[in-house]
C-alpha cells in the first residue's frame, strides 16, 4: 500500500491552531502518508508544533500554498471531508467513509488524490468545496458533530489503509485506460468557460456564486485529459470569435 499512499496529498485549509497541524502530521506518519499540504494557515510557525511527535521531518517538508486551486493542481481526484451531513445544504455528492474510502483507494493506484480538511471553526467554505469532485462524511452523531482536526485526519487515513495487503499494486491489462484530467487542467477549463459565459452575457457581472457552480459542474463531467483539452480548444475558439465580433462592431 505504501506506493499507493505516495499518491495521497493531505490538504489542510485555513487551519487556525498549529498544534492541530502537528497532530495531523503525526497521524499521517502513523499510517505512512508523507505528502502534507497547508493552505493559508492562521499561524505561520506551524512547522514548530510540538504535537508532531515523531513526524517533525514530515512537518518540515509540508508544502504551503495561498489557495486551494494551487494546492490540488496536480491531483486527478479532489475529495472534501465533512461531518455536517444533512445539517448543511451541500451541493456535492456525499459519500460515507467506507464507500468514499474505496473510491479513493481505487484512484490512488494510478493518480494523485487530494483529501481536503477545513478549518477547525468553519470547515470548508463553499468556494473551497467547489474544487472538490465529491465529499466524504465522517459519521459523527448529530448531538456532537464537531471533531478535532487531528482525529478527523486519523480516522480518514485509517479507512484508507484498513484491510490493505502489503505488496505491489495490481496492474491492469488489455485496453489502455483513459487518463483523468488533473485539477490544474479542469481549472483552466473552468476559467475559459467562465470567460466565454461572461463575454456572451450568459453570466451577469454580479453573479458571485456563478464561478463556484460552474466549477462543480465541470468536475461532475469527469473528463479525461484528452476531452478536457478538446473542450479548452473549443472555448478558446469561441472566446476569440466573440472578441473578433466585438471589434467588428466598433
Amino acid at each position: 500500500m505504501t506506493s499507493d499512499l505516495d499518491n495521497l496529498r493531505v490538504v489542510l485549509v485555513a487551519t487556525r491552531n498549529p498544534l492541530n497541524i502537528g497532530a495531523a502530521a503525526r497521524a499521517m506518519s502513523n499510517f505512512g502518508v508523507r505528502r502534507l499540504r497547508v493552505v493559508n494557515p492562521y499561524e505561520p510557525a506551524f512547522r514548530e508544533a510540538r504535537s508532531a511527535v515523531g513526524a517533525a521531518g514530515l512537518l518540515a517538508k509540508a508544502e504551503q500554498y495561498d489557495g486551494v486551486a494551487e494546492a490540488v493542481a496536480d491531483c486527478k481526484l479532489v475529495v472534501g471531508t465533512t461531518v455536517a451531513g444533512p445539517r448543511r445544504d451541500l451541493q456535492h455528492r456525499l459519500q460515507g467513509l467506507v464507500e468514499g474510502g474505496r473510491q479513493i483507494k481505487r484512484q490512488l493506484r494510478s493518480a494523485p488524490v487530494a483529501l481536503l480538511f477545513g478549518s477547525e471553526r468553519y470547515g470548508l467554505s463553499n468556494q473551497e468545496l467547489s474544487h472538490c469532485h465529491w465529499l466524504m462524511r465522517i459519521p459523527t452523531r448529530d448531538e456532537h458533530g464537531s471533531m478535532n482536526l487531528g482525529q478527523a485526519v486519523a480516522v480518514s487515513l485509517y479507512e484508507l489503509v484498513r484491510g490493505q495487503k502489503k505488496g505491489p499494486a495490481k496492474t491492469t491489462s488489455g485496453k489502455k485506460e483513459k487518463i483523468s484530467a488533473t485539477s490544474r487542467e479542469l481549472e483552466r477549463l473552468t476559467q475559459a468557460m467562465l470567460k466565454v459565459l461572461h463575454d456572451s452575457g450568459y453570466i451577469k457581472p454580479r453573479a458571485v456564486a456563478a464561478e463556484e457552480k460552474l466549477r462543480r459542474l465541470v468536475r461532475r463531467m469527469e473528463l479525461n485529459a484528452n476531452d478536457a483539452e478538446v473542450w479548452l480548444g473549443m472555448l478558446r475558439q469561441i472566446a476569440w470569435k466573440l472578441g473578433a465580433n466585438e471589434k467588428d462592431k466598433r
